[in-house]
């Protein structure tokens, strides 16, 4: 899925290779990438790294509909604020889909990371995304006060069926979210 999505503050558009500075600022932050993949954290090395993720971004958003990794641009700075994402779950069975964020330590506090992420499941659900999970590492209490801002059924600290270990997960259906007042 490339397209770009817009709200009030923000534009949710594909990364281009113009964003490397800003993914390497983004990625060499342990406070960042602490809570985006198991240990060992390596921060990013350098613009080819950077270069490579953003490239790995665009070969998810033509592996399907639903899937992207998103520049969160502010639309009165045209700064990058960080990245919102749909991915399918690792060893999904089913095709399951997480929806994930991380921003900038100077983008955190303005509610732009629930302003992206309620952009991107509104779109996400109108293209005919039947469900979203939200999973995360147990003690990341920003992210699940943000998933809990976006109005998704907290499941709990439980056995992660996708990662190793336990996980705090929250999802949502379609039909849950159609109902909700996010606006």
């Amino acid at each position: 899925m490339s397209t770009t999505i817009g709200t009030e503050r923000l534009v949710l558009r594909p990364y281009v290779d113009g964003d490397a500075d800003r993914v390497l600022d983004i990625h060499s932050r342990l406070e960042v990438i602490q809570w985006l993949d198991d240990p060992p954290h390596t921060p990013m090395g350098g613009d080819d790294e950077a270069l490579a993720w953003i490239a790995d971004w665009r070969v998810t958003a033509e592996s399907g509909p639903y899937d992207a990794g998103y520049a969160i641009e502010v639309r009165e700075s045209g700064l990058v604020a960080g990245t919102v994402m749909v991915v399918p779950l690792p060893n999904a069975e089913h095709g399951e889909r997480q929806i994930g964020w991380h921003l900038h330590p100077d983008s955190v506090g303005h509610g732009y990371a629930t302003e992206a992420a309620v952009a991107l499941l509104d779109h996400v659900f109108a293209a005919g995304l039947d469900e979203i999970w939200c999973d995360m590492f147990v003690d990341n209490a920003p992210s699940a006060a943000i998933a809990e801002r976006l109005g998704l059924r907290p499941l709990g600290v439980v056995p992660d069926p996708w990662y190793a270990g336990d996980s705090r997960l929250f999802h949502a259906t379609g039909a849950d979210w159609s109902r909700r007042d996010h606006h």
